[in-house]
């Protein structure tokens, strides 16, 4: 009997382990999603317009900021946080008056980003200025090539049906997919879908290489963490909104899954993933280990991905990353912001900066994620 006793202690004690392990909804305290994604997007709307690296404030709001400012309100709106969401809609209201200066002319993919920030408070309060200003920007994206940006380039690729702001840096997938996505759920119009996945489409074609992974630009052999990182989350962020019947979703998918496969292989013991991803002799970053959660938890619960095999890295990534977030709630051991160069000590070199939004918006998006059915 002692025997039996013993045995059934033992395996109830592993399959709580296992199931610790493997689950997505179960955290030790202080660490759960909510919790974090709370924290974080409070320490959000209490910081001024950031402008890392520089002494002044900057004169538009910056594409790190956008992607903070929607993974916050993503995470308002799946914890059902109505205080929360009104002081992200607070947050904004000067744009629409003393500020409008602030608000970046869509001319390049970092600028358009924007448009996902009112195009996720029309979806949260329906305020129709919203939709208007987020739709003005997606449709810019798309539209003729126009202003000082154009390049010779800029006509090539807007005849061949992608956005005139295409330049084949992989950072381009999530600037450009989350803007047209969100313009696809507040419309129903599949144009906008259509048009990022086209894009994305083009870029896993030319970027992506066997090994699942993506050089930083054609010019650029390193597989850069960050850069990995929009790609992965770009894909995430897409094909949660792309339509099964779309006749690019399976070239995303594969190129997602691959991804996602190669990703498994170098994820550190500790749960991150390094400043050049496949270079032992690189540090731990955060922001790309943000992202490649992200990608990780979104693809668990869609299907997409098998949970018993990534469902343990997906949490074991959460819990390294939130252990990098200091007393003041920023994220530490974040690359600082970066240029493409064709030089492997210029990527070892990155400073690792605390608190850039850069890694404080993926915390967001991993809990809203996590959060979501």
């Amino acid at each position: 009997m002692k025997k039996i006793t013993a045995l059934i202690l033992v395996t109830t004690t592993y399959l709580n382990v296992a199931y610790a392990q493997t689950d997505l909804d179960q955290w030790p305290l202080k660490k759960s999603p909510e919790e974090i994604g709370r924290k974080i997007a409070w320490h959000f709307i209490e910081t001024p317009h950031p402008n890392f690296g520089k002494d002044t404030p900057p004169k538009v709001i910056t594409y790190p900021e956008s992607c903070t400012w929607y993974g916050a309100l993503m995470f308002a709106g799946e914890s059902g946080d109505e205080k929360l969401i009104k002081a992200l809609a607070e947050r904004f209201e000067p744009l629409f008056s003393s500020k409008t200066s602030m608000i970046p002319v869509p001319d390049h993919v970092d600028y358009a980003v924007f448009g996902s920030v009112p195009l996720e408070l029309y979806r949260l309060t329906d305020q129709q200025r919203y939709y208007d200003l987020g739709i003005r920007i997606a449709d810019k994206q798309w539209g003729p090539p126009e202003g000082p940006r154009v390049t010779p380039e800029s006509h090539k690729f807007y005849e061949m049906g992608l956005t005139w702001q295409t330049r084949l840096w992989i950072d381009d997938m999530y600037m450009i997919t989350a803007l047209q996505a969100q313009a696809y759920r507040v419309t129903a119009n599949e144009t906008y879908i259509n048009r990022a996945a086209k894009e994305m489409v083009f870029y896993l074609d030319e970027l992506q290489k066997p090994n699942g992974l993506f050089y930083h630009a054609p010019d650029v052999p390193f597989f850069w963490g960050r850069g990995n990182g929009w790609m992965a989350a770009g894909m995430a962020e897409l094909l949660r909104s792309l339509p099964k019947k779309n006749p690019y979703y399976k070239r995303i998918m594969e190129g997602y899954q691959l991804m996602m496969s190669s990703l498994l292989k170098h994820q550190s013991e500790e749960g991150t993933w390094r400043q050049l991803i496949n270079d032992d002799a690189s540090w731990p970053e955060t922001s790309s280990t943000g992202m490649f959660a992200y990608a990780m938890i979104t693809g668990v619960k869609n299907g997409w991905l098998d949970k018993t095999i990534y469902g343990p890295a997906a949490r074991k990534a959460w819990l390294a990353l939130i252990s990098y977030i200091d007393d003041n709630d920023d994220i530490q051991n974040v690359c600082e912001g970066t240029n493409k160069k064709n030089n492997r000590q210029y990527y070892l070199d990155r400073k690792r900066i605390t608190g850039d939004m850069h890694g404080q918006a993926p915390i967001l998006w991993c809990a809203a994620a996590f959060l979501r059915d």
